[in-house]
């Protein structure tokens, strides 16, 4: 899925830094790629390097232990990742320190030895499970050993580790809910280098909500490869479920329960989730976002293709015409919802007949933004082993600009249908183009800007009414 266009910022590549730990002498740069886990999980390796001496530092000379965090679900992130890489290498030999280079991550999960043997750029692989190895790891190569751990769990690794926040703006946070993919889509490599799926004691994951609020977040996102196909029944595999006690059963959590359960234990919290998969959002969660005001009003419900046909090619568990059901559902049951999505052009034998039926489901949904890629081969999926990539690299790239434009005038459309309204805005920062401006979000999760008066600080709810936008970015003046 290379050729990457995004409607809507996506920090990424940035060296994550956090508070300095008194005491803490040694130095860890960290850069994080890829998808909201990644950077959660970059908090989680943060919090354990922590307890081992290691403050964060944005500065990369001056690091002893340099890791990336990768992505591996498109060809272009791996290609950034091995650039980044080079340049780390170059660092370490121009700077004569004994700086040492690591890969965690997807990258580091598919990969596995050829990055100690045939890259010869890197100290220490590491899966997205094995982080709470990494002192040991440091160990081995310290004395000279090869370090990898690349064992992929059949539990909820981290779920009593409080991660330390990167980059915080002290207002939004992450909390990982579950871990893993079962679906199997055949472009996927997800379910490679994150393994099965299982998902995390509700106990523990509102335990991390309210010890947020506590330290004054005022929103954050349940997190997982497929958020809404949480289900805790005790720990294991959620494959394994069906073989579980009747006991298990009648105590189970769905998704549903969950965000139920932190949105009273959290009244003020605002609450968001990533990523859904269309055939796991089940009717109930729509009925539960409509019901809580801290629930947001925002779904990103990845689609990949409008045609019925591609979509069966890609393995994913759904239709067209049930997704358009799906949609008329979240319209009907919670009508100012904002929806996003995925879409992946020029998958193995799309014809011009599926890209029209994809720009006809853009044109039924017309959605809030989205993500938009070219397919590119991944080596193991089944699509690169079985599957023939025949569509050309300049009709995907026309498909791609098309879906784009489109997507772009829905955009335009959605922020426009806002104009005149009053709503609620988290302000999150201060505005990159004008100090003077604040910034935040709303339920829908738009972007807003407003002038600052001096009453309000980061990390307020405020009052904002909406005289203008742009295709991604609302403007508007506090209301008192």
């Amino acid at each position: 899925m290379a050729s990457e266009q995004i409607i809507e910022e996506k920090k990424q590549g940035q060296a994550l830094v956090t508070e300095q730990i008194k005491g803490n002498s040694k130095k860890l740069f960290i850069e994080s790629y890829g998808c909201q886990m990644n950077m959660n999980d970059s908090e989680i390796v943060a919090a354990v390097l922590a307890k081992e001496g290691y403050n964060t530092t944005n500065i990369l000379e001056e690091a002893d232990l340099v890791l990336v965090n990768t992505c591996s679900i498109r060809e272009k992130a791996e290609l950034t990742i091995r650039k980044r890489l080079q340049k780390y290498n170059r660092v370490k030999m121009d700077s004569n320190r004994k700086m040492k280079i690591g890969v965690l991550g997807c990258m580091a999960e598919r990969l596995k030895t050829k990055f100690l043997e045939e890259e010869k750029m890197v100290d220490l692989v590491v899966g997205p499970d094995a982080y709470r190895d990494l002192p040991n790891l440091l160990k081995e190569v310290e004395d000279g050993n090869d370090a990898i751990n690349v064992i992929l769990s059949k539990d909820e690794t981290y779920g009593d580790l409080s991660p330390v926040r990167l980059n915080s703006n002290g207002v939004s946070a992450f909390v990982t809910i579950t871990r893993g993919c079962d679906n199997m889509c055949t472009f996927c490599v997800v379910p490679f280098t994150r393994g099965r799926e299982r998902s995390r004691d509700p106990k523990s994951i509102l335990e991390e909500a309210q010890d947020l609020w506590n330290k004054g977040y005022k929103e954050i996102t349940l997190l997982g490869q497929n958020a809404d196909s949480y289900l805790w029944y005790g720990g294991g595999l959620k494959k394994d479920f069906k073989k579980a006690s009747e006991i298990a059963q009648a105590t189970s959590v769905n998704f549903a329960q969950l965000m139920e359960i932190v949105a009273i234990a959290l009244p003020k919290m605002r609450i968001r989730f990533a990523t859904s998969n269309p055939h796991d959002m089940h009717i109930d969660v729509l009925h539960m976002i409509a019901k809580y005001k801290n629930i947001c009003n925002y779904i990103h419900l990845p689609v990949q293709s409008g045609s019925t046909r591609i979509l069966q090619k890609m393995n994913r568990q759904h239709t067209r015409e049930e997704y358009i059901k799906l949609i008329d559902n979240i319209r009907n049951i919670i009508p100012d919802c904002a929806i996003s999505h995925d879409i992946i052009t020029g998958f193995c034998s799309e014809t011009e007949e599926d890209h029209q039926d994809t720009l006809s489901l853009l044109d039924y949904v017309k959605y809030s933004f989205g993500f938009m890629f070219t397919y590119s081969e991944r080596p193991g999926t089944l699509a690169e082993k079985k599957m023939e990539d025949d569509v050309p690299l300049a009709i995907k790239k026309r498909r791609l600009t098309e879906i784009i434009t489109k997507q772009m005038e829905h955009s335009l459309y959605r922020t426009q249908e806002q104009v005149g309204k009053t709503m609620e805005i988290l302000i999150d920062g201060t505005s990159k183009k004008n100090e003077n401006e604040w910034k935040g979000r709303n339920s829908q999760n738009t972007v807003a800007v407003f002038p600052k008066t001096g009453s309000e600080k980061i990390g307020d709810f405020v009052m904002v009414k909406i005289t203008n936008c742009t295709s991604a970015t609302l403007l508007g003046e506090l209301v008192f």
